[in-house]
C-alpha cells in the first residue's frame, strides 16, 4: 500500500507521471505498465505518431477490452442464474415426492 501522500513515479510511453494513491504500489505499476504496452502496440500498428492520437487509440482499445469482458461476465452470470433456477426447481420437485 502507498502511505497517504506518497507519490509513485511511473513511465508511460516515454513520459514520467507522478501517481498518488492509497492502493498497492505494485498494482499501480501493473496498470501503468499495461497502459504503456497498449500505447506501444498502437504506435507499432498505426501511422498516428502524435502522443495524443496514440493515447486515444490505446484508450479505445482498452475500453473495448473492458466492454467485452463485462459482456462475457454478464452472460456468464445470466447462465449461472438460469442454471441455479433450474436446479432449485429440480430440488423442490424432488423434495415434494
Amino acid at each position: 500500500m502507498c502511505p497517504e501522500g506518497t507519490i509513485l513515479k511511473v513511465n508511460i510511453y516515454g513520459t514520467e507521471y507522478p501517481i498518488r494513491g492509497d492502493v498497492d504500489v505494485e498494482y499501480i505499476r501493473r496498470i501503468a505498465d499495461y497502459v504503456d504496452r497498449k500505447m506501444r502496440e498502437v504506435d507499432q500498428n498505426t501511422t498516428a505518431k502524435s502522443s495524443l492520437k496514440v493515447a486515444i487509440l490505446a484508450a479505445l482499445n482498452i475500453a473495448d477490452e473492458l466492454f467485452r469482458e463485462r459482456d462475457e461476465k454478464n452472460a456468464l452470470v445470466r447462465r449461472l442464474e438460469s442454471e441455479a433456477d433450474r436446479l432449485s426447481k429440480v430440488l423442490n420437485e424432488n423434495l415434494k415426492e
